[in-house]
């Protein structure tokens, strides 16, 4: 498991060891325990600043210089649910001392009065998204957050000379229950570097051959999301359920040596907290009915021309209006205002990519109840010194998804044991102006999941734990 996310994990599990609900005879409605709660609070003058929300993160690290910043967009998020994008023109930055930039760092900044639920935020460029994040929930006297994410790696799209689109979405809904309305700044901050090099091609060395470099970020960002327009809605694509399939073409260029697919996840309504969806026997055992099902797994498939090539297995968020909104004040849960984004390798399949014709990507979700918001990056290397490259696939070894769950129950009381397992590798070669490099793709999963239900099914308790490990080798043969 990448051990970034190890501290996230920990406190995650401890949030779900020690959350206990106790009821009558029956389980507590899910409405009740899982689903997004307003709170009550009495009305309040000017007379009190709003209070200032924030989430713990790992600071960016930024250059030594003076940034260059842009106020893109300036929007009320009122009964904005079912329109189109708050939407702005885009172009490469020209007010700049410098063309060349480091570090580009992107800042939302939100501020709400009121009651209202915590909402879903998108942010794309050309339907690529750059940022996904929920709304901190407001109180009476105001609330203002401030979040800033590191898109650095979107350098190619975001330093295009094409006039582009910046959509943002909020899906708001504005009633006598919910007033809130979400007043939204977004802007962008252009770190110069300390020194004359130029970010776009700082490289990380192939040891195998060092006579060339791989540059870190990609030449060319390809959207996988809904186009804009027409579209009233967000970008992303939704699924409702576990056979649902959602499907978006694409091609790439002739001259390609890499590619990524970066993959972005959030989940709304019956979902949004599945590590702890009951297990279907139970609810039938017990004639239980308007709980989610399907027990506490979830996969998001990834096909390529209908053929798998990587998977998710997402990392829960909490949403602020989740469980009990008084948790998250100010302190919202981990990744909450930023969504993490999961890439998988798929430069193996080159081979079969590399012909010029359009291909099929497609979504789908294992177990999954609506609704899973999904869209995708794909991040394109491309060949500077060749007019085409060429591949093969070598390998690919996928194994059956393993999924055991031991149900051991006597009525609403019992022990649930789910245990999940999935391997995906790929090797293959492309041939580039710079020698054949063989690549080897592995993502290996793990998941455990225990759950314990007691006091005639009134006290829950989960204890999840899921690693996964992803390798990528490139190995270049020379010339």
């Amino acid at each position: 498991m990448d051990s970034k996310f190890l501290p996230f994990v920990l406190l995650f599990l401890l949030l779900l060891l020690s959350f206990s609900i106790i009821s009558a005879a029956i389980p507590v409605p899910e409405a009740v325990i899982f689903g997004q709660h307003l709170t009550s609070e009495p009305t309040t003058t000017n007379d009190f600043p709003p209070s200032t929300f924030s989430e713990v993160m790992k600071p960016i690290q930024l250059p030594n210089t003076k940034a260059c910043s842009t106020l893109l967009l300036q929007h009320d998020f009122g009964n904005s649910y079912g329109s189109p994008p708050a939407s702005v023109q885009y172009t490469r930055p020209s007010n700049c001392s410098s063309t060349d930039f480091t570090k580009i760092v992107l800042e939302w900044n939100a501020t709400c009065k009121g009651r209202q639920l915590s909402r879903i935020i998108g942010i794309w460029l050309s339907g690529a998204e750059l940022f996904r994040s929920y709304t901190a929930q407001p109180r009476a006297r105001g609330i203002v957050w401030t979040v800033k994410k590191d898109i650095t790696r979107y350098y190619s799209l975001l330093m295009s000379n094409k006039t582009q689109t910046l959509a943002v979405y909020l899906g708001n809904k504005v009633d006598n229950h919910t007033n809130g309305v979400y007043h939204v700044n977004v802007s962008i901050h252009y770190y110069p570097p300390e020194k004359k090099t130029k970010t776009n091609t700082k490289t990380t060395t192939l040891h195998v051959n060092s006579d060339h470099v791989f540059k870190e970020w990609a030449d060319l960002i390809i959207p996988i999301s809904q186009n804009l327009p027409p579209l009233n809605d967000a970008l992303w694509l939704k699924i409702y359920y576990s056979n649902d399939v959602k499907t978006k073409q694409f091609a790439i260029p002739p001259n390609v040596y890499r590619v990524v697919l970066e993959v972005y996840v959030s989940v709304d309504e019956a979902d949004q907290l599945w590590p702890k969806n009951f297990p279907n026997d139970y609810l039938s055992a017990n004639n239980l009915t308007g709980y989610p099902g399907n027990g506490p797994f979830r996969e998001v498939v990834v096909s390529l021309d209908g053929k798998i090539v990587g998977a998710v297995w997402p990392f829960t968020i909490v949403s602020t209006g989740a469980i009990n909104p008084f948790l998250w004040r100010p302190i919202s849960g981990i990744r909450a205002f930023d969504l993490p984004s999961y890439d998988i390798e798929i430069t193996p399949l080159l081979g079969s990519l590399l012909n010029g014709k359009l291909h099929d990507i497609a979504f789908s979700v294992t177990n999954a109840f609506n609704v899973w918001l999904i869209d995708a990056n794909l991040h394109v290397w491309l060949d500077a010194k060749s007019e085409k490259t060429k591949g093969m696939l070598l390998n690919q070894t996928i194994s059956p998804l393993h999924n055991s769950v031991n149900s051991n129950f006597t009525g609403f009381v019992g022990t649930f044991v789910t245990s999940v397992q999935r391997s995906i590798k790929s090797t293959g070669w492309v041939e580039t102006s710079f020698g054949k490099v063989v690549t080897e793709s592995t993502q290996d999963f793990n998941l455990s999941n225990i759950m314990v239900m007691g006091h005639e099914g009134g006290a829950q308790t989960v204890n999840q734990q899921l690693s996964l490990t992803t390798v990528w080798i490139p190995r270049c043969s020379g010339q």
